[in-house]
């Protein structure tokens, strides 16, 4: 039987999902008071929080930094600890959750919290592209511009993305792209590239069905030139998880590869719209982040 945390930083982000977390706080204080856990509760603000993180982990020395938010949260902790043998938590409470949903943790509360304080720990790969780290699903295309839509916008939920996938679809066009990984090539249109280190978007449709988070490599999933009126049985594949099947899907099962964006379209890592760049060369890091797992 494992031992339970004695000592965890929680980094909650006090905006995600539009939710108020007063309630949430109170519950981790709660719950480590009657698990003798000595919790420190950074809030972030979005001024140097990785900085700020860093700087309490040095004086607090914890065994886990737990993200208690979005997908947002997850990714400014998850990145920066990256190669340190320091252990993430994850209580999801965004609108999307990706990851964690990818890492079969519990989208309930408490649930999420009991799996926290049993401490199982599991190390997972993560991704570079153009140097920037990556956890998740990272695109180029037609779901990136969604995604920079969405970021854009006031509302958010799963109403807001399917709200902005509508209006965008009807008139987007597949744009160029050249693939080359360490074992095939693409070259042709496609309505959008995913880099993917797990399975599926936090919309819960899956674009890589048979990824794995652990086994040292990546995929790359296209989506290429479709007619539109294929679009509806598409996203029905995506949600069936048999996306893989579609005469439109293409998955490249790699270790490094690069993207030649030639028309310098709209590019997402994890959730957050980037400079779009004519070139993306991504390769994996085994085994680089220490994960707490159900």
């Amino acid at each position: 039987m494992n031992q339970g945390p004695k000592k965890l930083v929680f980094v909650i982000n006090p905006i995600s999902g539009g939710l108020d977390k007063d309630n949430a706080e109170a519950h981790i204080k709660g719950f480590c008071m009657h698990h003798k856990i000595d919790a420190h509760i950074y809030r972030t603000t979005g001024d140097e929080d990785e900085a700020h993180i860093l700087d309490i982990c040095q004086k607090q020395k914890p065994e886990a930094v737990v993200a208690v938010g979005g997908d947002g949260t997850v990714n400014l902790v998850g990145t920066m600890l990256i190669g340190r043998n320091l252990p993430m938590g994850i209580i999801p409470l965004g609108s999307g959750n990706g990851l964690s949903k990818d890492l079969k943790i519990p989208q309930d509360f408490d649930e999420a919290l009991q799996v926290v304080g049993k401490f199982k720990v599991k190390t997972i790969d993560t991704l570079k592209i153009n140097n920037i780290p990556s956890l998740h699903l990272s695109d180029v295309g037609f779901n990136a511009l969604i995604v920079k839509r969405f970021s854009e916008g006031d509302r958010r939920g799963p109403g807001a993305y399917a709200w902005n996938l509508m209006k965008e679809y009807v008139g987007y066009q597949p744009k160029e792209y050249k693939i080359v990984t360490d074992k095939e090539t693409y070259e042709g249109k496609a309505f959008m590239v995913t880099i993917a280190n797990a399975n599926m978007f936090g919309s819960n449709a899956t674009i890589n069905p048979d990824g794995e988070v652990d086994d040292g490599i990546f995929e790359i999933c296209i989506l290429t030139e479709f007619p539109k009126t294929a679009g509806i049985n598409i996203l029905y594949q995506m949600y069936r998880t048999d996306i893989n099947e579609s005469l439109y899907s293409n998955i490249f099962k790699c270790k490094y590869a690069t993207i030649y964006n030639i028309e310098k379209e709209l590019v997402q890592i994890d959730g957050e719209p980037v400079e779009p760049e004519e070139k993306l060369d991504v390769r994996i890091l085994p085994h680089s982040l220490q994960v707490i797992l159900p």
